[in-house]
Formats: C-alpha cells, structure tokens, sequence
C-alpha cells in the first residue's frame, strides 16, 4: 500500500460525501438548474466526475472503458447518484490499497476521450490526476452552492487531516 495515495483517496470519499451532504439539502430544482459551470448543473457536474473516475479506473485495471460521453447523465436521480459515488469512493480506495510502490510506478496505455491519440501515463501520476480531477470539481460545486448563498462545507485538505487524525496535525487551542 502506498500511504500518500491511500490517504488521497479517503481524503476524496471524504470530500464527496462532505459535498454530497451540502447538495442533498438543495431542492431537486436547484441541484439540476443550470449555473453557468462547465458541466452546467450541480447534478451534472457530480456525475461527470463519477464518469470520469469510472473512466479511469477502467484504464488502470484494463477493463474496457465505457462508452460514455464526459457529460453523460449515469443518475438522473440525485439518491441514486450518491450511492453510485459511494460505491466508486469505495472501489477507489479498495484499488489504491492494493498497489505498492512497483505498481505506481508502472505504465498503461489509454485513448483520451476529450483528443484523439494514444497515450502512456504511469499510473502513480495518473492516480494524481484522478484526485486532482475531483478536486477541481468540487471547487465548481462550492462555488455553486456559495453562489445559492447556501453553506458550503470547508473540503480542505488539512480540516481533513484534523477530522481523521492524519498528516501530523495537532490542534494548540
């Protein structure tokens, strides 16, 4: 298991169920109300995320990639949405605990969705995108729900590290 990645990856289901919380309170109308964002909706941009992580995750376990759009709709339902995100948060961590150092430091191939072409990517690196990729969606979906004048949860890093107890963080007072 590599510990950086390990942690990356419960920091995100972390974050996810964090944001999913924020967005379950919203009124259905608002969750699919188009706000300018990229994936247009909160909806859409959560479940782009999950389609990006399926895509991924085929890749680096050699299944084949779905056949999706990256602003396909998998739930249009936000429950069913929210489980299927769990389920992913789940499988992430699941794979990301079975890989060492050997493994993050080995190569796939895989052809981009959004270009055309073939590509090698380590999979340490490519691991990095994927959390990052989270990461900047969850800001889209902050800035949403700011923009309701809705609450919004803090999803840094280091309130995760002083929730779970980990990156050496000690709270003085």
């Amino acid at each position: 298991m590599n510990d950086r990645s390990s942690v990356l990856a419960r920091y995100n289901a972390w974050a996810n169920h964090k944001l999913y919380d924020a967005v379950e309170a919203l009124p259905d109308a608002d969750r699919r109300a188009d706000r300018g964002a990229f994936f247009r909706s909160l909806l859409g941009t959560l479940n782009h995320v999950l389609v990006a992580d399926r895509m991924w995750m085929a890749r680096f376990t050699g299944a084949p990639v779905p056949a999706l759009r990256l602003d396909a709709v998998l739930h249009d339902d936000f429950d069913a949405l929210r489980a299927a995100r769990g389920e992913e948060d789940t499988r992430i961590i699941t794979f990301v605990d079975g890989l060492d150092d050997q493994a993050l430091s080995s190569s796939f191939t895989y052809s981009p969705v959004s270009m055309p072409g073939r590509f090698v990517a380590q999979l340490g690196p490519a691991l990095d995108h994927l959390f990052n990729h989270q990461t900047h969606h969850r800001g889209q979906c902050h800035a949403i729900l700011t923009g309701l004048g809705r609450a919004a949860p803090s999803l840094d890093l280091m309130v995760f590290y002083g929730e779970v107890g980990h990156g050496g963080l000690i709270r003085l007072s």
